[in-house]
């Protein structure tokens, strides 16, 4: 069964209006991430990834992360657009969050410019921010979209939506 996209208002985008396979493209807003009260990425170079039902995935440049909070693990992961993904932990002082960060070094060629970008889940930061806004983490385990204002769904993850 197929859901009922909401009709975007303006200045604000569906998901249901994104590709798939998905596109890359640069985010053009400051990105913020909050964990454990310290702000480890600010940066206004991300990328962002659209794919249909998807809310967007932001993929911070290494540089701008504060890469002391890294913790290489050896999970990893297959994605049929960007390819082999490897995992970060992160930690901050007394507090780790496991497998909560994702990268491609060695993206397919479509996904090339997020090579070593990082892609950060919402749910276990403190707070993460598009242009100031804490984003909502896109619902279910396995998604790394982060919800804002300016998108709207029904979104992959929600109950019910396993089948679309």
């Amino acid at each position: 069964m197929c859901p009922t996209p909401i009709q975007p208002q303006p200045g604000q985008e569906s998901v249901w209006n994104y590709p798939r396979p998905p596109r890359l493209e640069p985010a053009n807003k400051r990105i913020q991430i909050v964990f454990n009260g310290v702000t480890i990425v600010d940066t206004e170079r991300a990328m962002r990834v659209l794919e249909t039902s998807h809310p967007p995935t932001y993929y911070i440049p290494p540089e701008d992360i504060q890469q002391e909070y890294l913790i290489p693990s050896s999970r990893s992961t297959f994605c049929e657009w960007k390819g082999q993904g490897s995992y970060y932990s992160v930690k901050v002082e007394d507090k780790t969050a496991i497998d909560v960060a994702w990268y491609y070094s060695t993206p397919t060629p479509n996904f090339s410019a997020i090579q070593n970008y990082v892609a950060f889940y919402a749910a276990p930061m403190d707070a993460c921010y598009v242009d100031g806004e804490k984003v909502t983490p896109q619902p279910g385990q396995f998604y790394g979209g982060w919800i804002t204002s300016d998108v709207v769904g029904p979104f992959k993850g929600e109950p019910g939506s396993w089948g679309w």
